[in-house]
């Protein structure tokens, strides 16, 4: 066999087991989610509070356009806010993990490094479906009605699960880096309230001061609600749908090598 031969069989060998590793631990944690219930359940009630204070507490002094339904306006910002803190649950996985040893036992296995954040961001992005699909419910439940045609709210959905993904690379490098649960729950509000708050999840951003409004406008929070949300209300998307895709292509760019990286330091020191 030529030497050509043999590197393409090797490359071909390495992202075989890359792959069945990945598999294998996304299917473990997955298998721990029935058996802590209460995961699912608490990751549920706040964004469920949030639509409850938002829809009937707050909704009626925030001013929109005339025609424009605030339960319409504010689905996309509680969907968005929904998948963007689920980021929490993977930074504790982690960080529990590495409290425990078990990172120490993944070491000691002849498996790839990568897999073992691979499976929790993929375990979690099937929750985040689960728990997307709850608010959806939630949502029609309260008067939530998106006009949006089935390609159109089919693209919504995968923006929001593009953003899951990506988020959950953040909350992975977090969790390695700080490594205690309580500390890793704390740095997630540091970054994310921000984020989230001073966005168009809630309110239009042109209630805002002018410096908070700059800011606002152009952070990928906005610009991934007001896609998903014309999407979902069947209006124009204009540019904020490619820079939503672009933004979360980019921090996945950015934060699976960084997460990587974090997490063979955080293993040689755990």
């Amino acid at each position: 066999m030529s030497t050509q031969g043999v590197s393409e069989a090797d490359a071909h060998g390495w992202l075989y087991w890359q792959v069945s590793d990945a598999i294998v631990l996304t299917g473990r944690a997955l298998r721990h989610i029935p058996r802590s219930p209460e995961i699912l359940v608490y990751s549920t009630i706040q964004p469920v509070m949030f639509v409850v204070l938002f829809r009937y507490v707050l909704g009626g002094a925030i001013k929109l356009p005339p025609g424009v339904s605030y339960v319409n306006y504010l689905m996309a910002g509680i969907f968005v806010n929904t998948v963007a803190f689920g980021s929490f649950t993977t930074g504790v996985g982690l960080a529990e993990d590495l409290q425990k040893g078990l990172i120490d036992r993944f070491r000691s296995l002849p498996m790839s490094r990568a897999a073992v954040l691979i499976g929790r961001t993929l375990s979690d992005l099937v929750r985040n479906v689960f728990t997307g699909a709850v608010m959806f419910a939630v949502g029609l439940l309260v008067g939530f009605d998106p006009h949006g045609g089935a390609l159109e709210i089919a693209a919504a959905v995968g923006l929001l699960l593009l953003l899951g993904f990506a988020f959950s690379w953040i909350g992975a490098t977090v969790g390695l880096a700080v490594r205690n649960v309580e500390a890793v729950q704390s740095a997630g509000f540091i970054w994310l309230f921000p984020l989230i708050f001073a966005s168009s999840a809630f309110v239009p951003t042109a209630t805002m001061p002018a410096g908070l409004r700059a800011f606002a406008n152009n952070q990928p929070i906005t610009q991934i609600v007001d896609a998903s949300r014309s999407w979902f209300l069947g209006t124009p998307v204009h540019s904020h749908g490619w820079i939503a895709v672009v933004w979360c292509v980019g921090i996945i760019a950015l934060f699976v090598p960084l997460s990587v990286r974090v997490y063979r330091h955080a293993a040689s020191k755990s």
